[in-house]
């Protein structure tokens, strides 16, 4: 898979880069004259997003109703409200969230998932799964690379 991966983003970049020799891509919304693509990869693009510490913890929690933010902050537990926000706003500007201010005092924000960030859930949940049906065999592993690490020192 890893190869097939890099073939991905590798064949993504050259149509990226053929693209750019013909004509400037840009956002025909954008006038600014800003690139189409914030990354040439796709794959690296999307991972770059979701497989940071918090995205999928604060994803899950948002999977089965519309949350608060306190409320978010004490489903995920141990993250920073810093951290929460910066990263919930990271997610609503990929289209994963939406935020809710409702004007009224004090003012209430509320996070739900987008048709986007619902239509991730599937593949999300799959890899939750994964990793925890395999989390095992990767720490023994990672001990037993460890253990050769020390006996080569």
């Amino acid at each position: 898979m890893d190869c097939d991966v890099r073939e991905s983003c590798f064949h993504a970049q050259e149509v990226i880069a053929m693209e750019l020799s013909h004509t400037t891509m840009t956002d025909p919304a954008d006038e600014t004259g800003q690139p189409a693509f914030d990354h040439p990869c796709p794959i690296r693009d999307v991972l770059d997003r979701i497989g940071d510490q918090w995205s999928l913890l604060i994803l899950e929690a948002l999977a089965p109703r519309t949350l608060r933010f306190n409320e978010l902050s004490r489903a995920i537990g141990d993250i920073s409200r810093q951290m929460l926000s910066r990263t919930l706003k990271r997610l609503e500007a990929d289209g994963f969230v939406q935020r809710t201010l409702y004007p009224e005092v004090p003012p209430r924000v509320e996070y739900t998932l987008t048709a986007l960030g619902h239509s991730f859930l599937v593949p999300m949940q799959q890899l939750v799964h994964w990793a925890d049906a395999h989390h095992e065999d990767i720490c023994r592993s990672r001990r037993a690379a460890r253990a050769l690490d020390a006996r080569d020192h």
